[in-house]
């Protein structure tokens, strides 16, 4: 993984920089999550290391960041106004929340600057805007993998523990889980919780705990992301559920590769988030300066499912910092 992305980086540099005089300098601007939150840590990495590409041209990229995720919908489509306000040439971001971001897309659009969705959204969101791309997973799908991965080994009654409800690539995760199980005959059902439970561990794995603690047929949890894969870690131990339970995330950190190699935890749903972040930077960039986009839309990143039998190639990569 180390050196193809050393090459994919230097051969993007060397082609595209040769070219850098042809173009205006470019201000790529992209709306992403929290500095504290693991799995956005990978994407910024990604469009960090995109900038390389868009310095080359003599441009820069604006990375706006939301603070939290009360409001996830609306503060998004706010950084994408401030996006407008600022200038800015090409705007990536994901759609969170379509009903609150999307006029904010149509603000950006009929003022001329061209948008790229990333991480959330999809392919048919991108085509009815009238976006360059969408550069990421499909979440039904991925939700619909982990659902027949779950009902393969054996669960029966699986809860898909929410912590930012109404957010529509998340409740598209818990949907896809559902529907995946319901055809081997099992069930699962959502447990959402409060946005502010983001990031809150105990909040989390105490919800967790209480409600396996309530319903002893619960024989699964999956998690929308890897930090609260962890909490969930914590719940299950304290309902004395290890080894009765089985746990899965979307997404993943050290922490859950860990555990996978351990077999702790059966499995993760992988979406590379450094190539989204990275993709979506060197693809706004290219579009804008040279009017190059990629014949394949969506663009897909995932889903892939890490597990025992691709477990030590995957720490490789995380040791790299890319997955």
């Amino acid at each position: 993984m180390k050196t193809m992305m050393k090459v994919l980086m230097t051969a993007s540099v060397l082609a595209m920089s040769a070219g850098a005089v042809l173009a205006e300098a470019t201000v790529v601007a992209v709306i992403g999550g929290k500095a504290d939150d693991q799995f956005f840590a990978k994407v910024k990495k990604g469009i960090d290391d995109g900038a390389l590409v868009v310095q080359a041209h003599g441009g820069s990229v604006n990375y706006l960041m939301l603070q939290n995720y009360d409001n996830i919908g609306g503060d998004a489509a706010n950084l994408i106004r401030t996006a407008i306000s600022q200038g800015a040439s090409v705007i990536a971001a994901p759609n969170w929340v379509p009903d609150a971001e999307d006029e904010a897309y149509k603000a950006a659009l009929a003022a001329g600057i061209p948008v790229l969705l990333y991480n959330a959204g999809g392919g048919d969101k991108a085509k009815e805007l009238g976006a360059i791309n969408y550069i990421g997973n499909e979440e039904y799908p991925a939700g619909l993998a982990g659902g027949e991965y779950f009902g393969s080994h054996g669960q029966k009654n699986v809860i898909c523990v929410n912590t930012v409800p109404g957010a529509q690539n998340l409740e598209d995760r818990c949907k896809g889980i559902s529907d995946g199980i319901t055809a081997s005959g099992g069930v699962s059902n959502q447990l959402p919780l409060p946005a502010s439970s983001f990031g809150d561990p105990t909040a989390v794995a105490e919800a967790i705990k209480a409600t396996l603690l309530k319903d002893p047929t619960i024989d699964g949890v999956v998690t929308i992301s890897a930090g609260d894969a962890n909490s969930a870690a914590i719940g299950i131990d304290q309902a004395g559920s290890t080894g009765k339970v089985a746990l899965a995330s979307f997404d993943m950190d050290g922490a859950g590769l860990d555990r996978i190699k351990a077999g702790t935890q059966l499995y993760a749903i992988d979406q590379e988030p450094w190539l989204q972040g990275f993709l979506a930077v060197t693809m706004a960039d290219a579009y804008v300066n040279y009017g190059l986009d990629l014949a394949t839309t969506p663009v897909l990143t995932g889903p892939g499912i890490v597990d025992a039998s691709n477990i030590d190639a995957t720490l490789a990569g995380s040791a790299a910092g890319y997955r």
